[in-house]
């Protein structure tokens, strides 16, 4: 009578844990930081990291490939969109899509992207 007890929570936490397990997988192998290159008049480099622009619900989409490319280009070609530059974010382009000072922080302080 006793084990009849402990095997409803068992069954519980197991399907839990799976469901866990399970839901892990679909999440996308995040890429390292990428460090974009200086340019001469820039205050400091930038370093991008993908897990804090990802938000509670992982979807590469909003980014890739509408603004960014998710392929990796080819030695010397330019990116989609250009170089990353000030003049192509503050026309709503790359991440001035939603770095505009509503959908995510503008560019009001050089030291929340360049760093030294």
């Amino acid at each position: 009578m006793r084990r009849s007890i402990w095997i409803a929570p068992l069954v519980v936490i197991a399907a839990i844990g799976f469901a866990t397990a399970s839901l892990g997988q679909n999440l996308p192998k995040l890429p390292d930081a990428l460090t974009l290159s200086q340019s001469g008049d820039s205050p400091g480099k930038v370093t991008f990291l993908h897990v804090s622009h990802m938000g509670s619900r992982p979807d590469c989409t909003r980014c890739h490939p509408k603004l960014f490319s998710i392929v990796k280009r080819a030695a010397g070609k330019p990116a989609p969109g250009g170089r990353i530059t000030h003049a192509n974010m503050e026309k709503g382009r790359q991440c001035g899509a939603c770095h505009n000072g509503k959908a995510a922080f503008g560019f009001d302080d050089c030291t929340a992207c360049h760093r030294q």
